[in-house]
């Protein structure tokens, strides 16, 4: 099992002098959060580069006007991110990167992150922007939660095995419980596993977390009514989130796991570590 440990992280506060880092190039997707906004000015980067997901609909006039905008094909995420590199027109392995996950949607994030192994890069920055708190608390809304579809991410399906006696879904489970409630439902006779951020972002957030996973609870009943299986990870680390995604394999490969499925719908660092497990093991 690989020692995700050796992997390095520093936190500061986004309103106090920040570290003294200087990147080639920034990549950072556009919202109208500030969280987002305020990493990307305080940035030093040669280049700041900002994506823009077709699925936020913005229009041309609400587009930012400080960089480089890219806005890429209404398609799957890899074509978004293939034509994101294609037209930024750098080699990734001959620049120092800096990509600031906060505003990414999550299959864009996994399928950058494996674009960049698949181009051999060895080493780039990520940032993630946590929130004080969320407006609505554990009311806070953040899709419409209307879910047209359940599909695998482009370029992360893997290899389906016919025999589904002992598949085993395991869902990073985040505020979004309608998210959560369509993916436990999809793959209903799979055993599942919920991946909670704890210790969470604030002290309040795991209790809201909580209660707002529980919204799913009648969608994750299990096969032959076993308990559900919850594990946790710190919801700002991804090597940490990698490492528990790595020991619940372990443990449910016991009795021969036949088809793994991973979901992470929870913090853009859980994401990370998601993506990180995939790619590495």
């Amino acid at each position: 099992m690989p020692d995700y440990s050796i992997y390095y992280k520093k936190s500061w506060r986004a309103d106090s002098e920040w570290p003294d880092f200087k990147w080639d190039v920034l990549i950072s997707a556009f919202n109208s959060s500030d969280r987002v906004r305020t990493a990307f000015e305080k940035v030093r980067a040669g280049e700041k580069h900002w994506f823009i997901s077709p699925e936020y609909c913005y229009t041309a006039a609400e587009l930012p006007t400080d960089a480089r905008c890219f806005i890429p094909p209404e398609e799957d995420e890899a074509v978004a991110v293939q034509s994101y590199f294609k037209e930024a027109g750098f080699d990734p392995q001959r620049v120092r990167l800096c990509i600031d996950t906060t505003g990414f949607m999550r299959p864009h994030l996994l399928v950058m992150l494996k674009y960049l192994a698949l181009a051999g890069v060895r080493r780039f920055d990520a940032l993630y922007s946590e929130p004080l708190q969320y407006s609505q608390k554990e009311k806070t809304r953040f899709s419409d939660e209307v879910v047209v579809e359940v599909r695998q991410i482009a370029g992360f399906e893997g290899n389906h095995s016919p025999d589904t006696s002992n598949d085993v879904l395991v869902i990073g489970a985040g505020y979004d419980h309608a998210l959560i409630a369509h993916a436990a439902e999809f793959k209903e006779n799979a055993k599942k596993v919920q991946l909670l951020g704890f210790p969470s972002l604030r002290a309040d957030m795991y209790q809201e977390n909580v209660l707002r996973a529980n919204r799913a609870s009648e969608q994750f009943g299990n096969p032959g009514g076993e308990q559900l299986d919850i594990h946790f990870a710190p919801a700002n680390d991804p090597f940490a989130t990698a490492d528990a995604l790595a020991e619940i394999y372990e443990h449910a490969n016991r009795t021969r796991v036949t088809n793994l499925y991973l979901c992470p719908i929870s913090t853009k660092v859980q994401t990370f570590g998601f993506g990180l497990y995939y790619l590495t093991e």
